[in-house]
């Protein structure tokens, strides 16, 4: 099983068109094989920060998801409208 954490800080005024392409993407890929949950989260503090949580049952599913029409699309679309972003890929230990 593979976990990843998707953390984006969205440029001031984006947010909106942020939200609504991440929720086609959430949409769509939630019905990918392998994929356990997709779930998109914004900070309680900090509203610009939006953070997917993702399980995938294994790193080859993650890596098919990266290579769908859907997500070539709508990700770079989110990165122009993003300060920063940090991607951790976990698998569990224990």
């Amino acid at each position: 099983m593979i976990k990843v954490i998707a953390k984006s800080i969205i440029k001031d005024g984006e947010l909106e068109k942020v939200i609504n392409l991440y929720d086609e993407l959430v949409q769509k890929t939630r019905q990918e094989d392998g994929c356990i949950s997709y779930e998109l989260f914004q900070d309680i503090n900090n509203e610009n920060i939006l953070t997917i949580v993702e399980q995938w049952e294994s790193e080859e599913h993650l890596e098919t998801h990266k290579k769908t029409v859907h997500f070539t699309r709508i990700v770079p679309q989110i990165s122009d409208k993003r300060l920063n972003s940090e991607i951790n890929i976990l698998h569990k230990i224990k």
